[in-house]
């Protein structure tokens, strides 16, 4: 296999023929020990993968593990506003970053909580914005941690791949919603995860359908469901439905995500136990 410089743009490899090699993988700071590293990816943005991300790291943390979210959404952060996080990650005497604790005990870095101001728009080009991404793992203090989830960029684009390439992800968590454009983008998400060889512990669809408060019934308001279709069509053997739930929006605007007490994700959860 011909050497890989990473540089996609002047390159005839393949992903698949560029499979990453040990070589490319950054160390965390010595202090650090991570059991396991889960990315939540989406085709496109919009369709919850923070949302995602921030529910499975609370569903962990219920259980007693010991739970981190790394926000790599560098230019649509949102985690620290789920969990209700406005104040700033600091460095310690040597440098390294301190991620800030959300209530729940789950560890939180986001660029929201390095910019002078949360409303700041991060103005960036892709190299800096991986050479971030690389930063919060390397140069963050995260202790021992059973579970660190990585919230990372939609697409398949830069820095997806340099993730992927640089750390040691033991999965992803694929987000959807119930639209045949947004089924389509996520199959090129699955492809990207397969060239990389990195495994797809399953698929969450959002805004799947909104329950009648009188009779019960499931109102696909954006269109049928598509995950079983998608599931069936990529090999995805796990997959779980979020529906549109007033007390998850009344959550997040009250930064209190954790609060949220029907376990949409058991699924995904029950697998995350045992990958």
């Amino acid at each position: 296999m011909a050497d890989c410089n990473s540089n996609c743009s002047d390159c005839s490899q393949t992903c698949s023929d560029r499979t990453a090699p040990s070589s490319f993988l950054i160390q965390p700071d010595e202090s650090t020990k991570i059991k396991k590293i889960i990315g939540i990816v989406s085709g496109k943005g919009g369709v919850g993968k923070s949302l995602i991300t921030s529910l499975l790291a609370s569903e962990m943390a219920k259980k007693g593990y010991k739970v981190g979210i790394l926000d790599a959404d560098i230019t649509g952060p949102s985690i620290p506003k789920y969990f209700g996080i406005h104040e700033k990650a600091y460095a310690n005497n040597e440098g390294k970053i301190i991620p800030q604790v959300a209530e729940n005990g789950v560890k939180i870095i986001s660029v929201n909580l390095i910019l002078e101001n949360e409303e700041d728009p991060v103005i960036w080009r892709g190299p800096i914005i991986a050479g971030v991404v690389k930063q919060f793992y390397q140069d963050v203090i995260w202790d021992e941690l059973d579970y660190l989830f990585i919230d990372m960029p939609p697409g398949t684009g830069d820095v997806p791949l340099t993730i992927f390439q640089s750390l040691p992800i033991d999965g992803i968590v694929v987000a959807t919603a119930p639209s045949d454009l947004i089924s389509m983008i996520v199959k090129k998400a699955v492809k990207m995860a397969t060239m990389m060889n990195v495994d797809v512990i399953g698929a969450v669809e959002n805004m799947s359908y909104l329950k009648c408060p009188d009779c019960g019934k499931e109102i696909a308001v954006f269109g049928e469901s598509k995950i079983e279709e998608i599931a069936k069509n990529e090999k995805i053997d796990t997959f779980s439905r979020i529906p549109i739930d007033p007390e998850i929006s009344k959550a997040t605007d009250a930064g209190r995500i954790f609060d949220i007490k029907e376990d949409y994700l058991f699924d995904i959860v029950d697998k995350l136990e045992i990958i």
